[in-house]
């Protein structure tokens, strides 16, 4: 593990700031340097790890790969889909947002995965952000007291930032400048990933939730994203392009079953969450998540009720709260999304009060059809309600 010998660079390096949610991180490092010797370079959130690093790569052209500039002929010979202002594009099997397909393909040329790299991994909207938490909160308890964790002046996607992103955002060269073991995240399918993640002993950690609240969920974090100046896309659209899975990254069923299928066959390399089930059981999914992690909790911090402390750290409404999660945005050139965007409602059922009954048994069906006899079930939330007459039917 690398650590800074100059702690005050790091501190000088954050300069004087006038947003609050800024001032709010400048009194957490001058707090947390009065503690720790040194920092962990790999666990520094990103807004320090690029101020800090700012000055040193102005006067340092930066020689990493970029995302090709010449592949916009062959992506608009590609099938298009999505719904509203998303536009996807098929490639290779999976309908990839065109904005990010470019990054896609850099990727898949360019990336070189480490031995010990970790990636949490989701279709979107299943849960990306609670696992990013856990996960961060998991592997960091020991450098970082949770009374004072990063993840209370930080937003999760500001701790572990998405391989795509690194790349879409031209961030290459500090994604490669990252000390091992590296906590990345990636929405691309299994098959999709270069063969340095597949072919290496690297970890996924993947997460999957109810296909009806996926959706609902997507709806409404595009929605809530979408410029003023782009009419709202209505429910039934974004339902309709789902369930032909032309949504981003989708089919969800296809992009689910790959990383299910991976996890059966190397079980100590791909561990497969379900969203559903971690919200009935937080602590025991918490301890089975540090298993896999090589870092389980040891008996002193049982007892201590340390792993309680985490989910509760993690937890929906302890982010939801957080002002760091109110304000700021997230996203690059082409995609930015306010923090509080990722924070909507949590836990599950939402569906009932968008789909009508015939909706939800369509897309139940679909995901009976695409799941059949492959050993994986998605858990349906209030699938007694779409069946009843007092279900609700707007779909909006």
């Amino acid at each position: 593990m690398v650590f800074y010998k100059n702690t005050s660079s790091i501190r000088s390096s954050l300069g004087p700031r006038s947003n609050p949610r800024e001032e709010c991180s400048v009194t957490f490092f001058n707090s947390l340097m009065a503690m720790l010797p040194s920092l962990p370079s790999s666990l520094l959130p990103r807004k320090a790890q690029e101020e800090e690093e700012e000055e040193e790569e102005e006067e340092e052209e930066d020689q990493t790969p970029r995302p090709p500039q010449d592949c916009s002929d062959f992506i608009s010979t590609l099938p298009k889909g999505g719904w509203g202002p998303i536009r996807t594009r098929k490639y290779q099997g999976f309908w990839v947002p065109e904005i990010f397909l470019p990054s896609v393909m850099a990727i898949q040329k360019n990336f070189k995965a480490r031995p010990d790299d970790l990636f949490v991994v989701s279709y979107p909207k299943s849960g990306t952000t609670w696992l990013k938490a856990l996960t961060f909160a998991t592997m960091t308890r020991t450098q970082y007291p949770l009374a004072h964790h990063p993840l209370l002046s930080f937003n999760p996607h500001d701790c572990v930032l998405y391989v795509e992103q690194y790349f879409h955002e031209g961030l290459i060269s500090k994604m490669e400048a990252l000390p091992s073991p590296r906590i990345l995240a990636i929405h691309m399918p299994y098959s999709l990933l270069p063969d340095s993640m597949t072919s290496s002993s690297c970890r996924f950690v993947y997460i999957c939730r109810d296909p009806k609240d996926t959706l609902v969920s997507m709806w409404h974090f595009r929605e809530k994203s979408r410029p003023k100046t782009v009419e709202p896309t209505p429910f039934a659209e974004a339902f309709e392009a789902f369930c032909e899975g032309t949504s981003p990254v989708g089919p969800m069923w296809d992009h689910a079953l790959e990383y299910w299928r991976a996890s059966l066959r190397s079980p100590e390399r791909v561990l497969f969450l379900k969203y559903e089930e971690m919200m009935d059981e937080p602590v025991g999914n918490a301890r089975r998540l540090a298993e896999f992690l090589s870092c389980p909790f040891t008996e002193e911090e049982e007892k201590g009720g340390v792993v309680e402390d985490i989910v509760e750290l993690c937890s929906f409404e302890k982010l939801k709260s957080l002002e760091a999660n109110k304000m700021g945005t997230q996203g690059g050139p082409g995609f930015v999304v306010t923090n509080d965007s990722f924070f909507r409602k949590g836990g599950g059922g939402d569906w009932k009060n968008h789909m009508s009954p015939e909706m939800a048994r369509r897309l139940d069906a679909i995901t009976q059809h695409k799941l059949f006899e492959s050993g994986l079930t998605l858990e349906s939330v209030g699938v007694e309600a779409a069946s009843g007459d007092d279900a609700s039917a707007h779909g909006q």
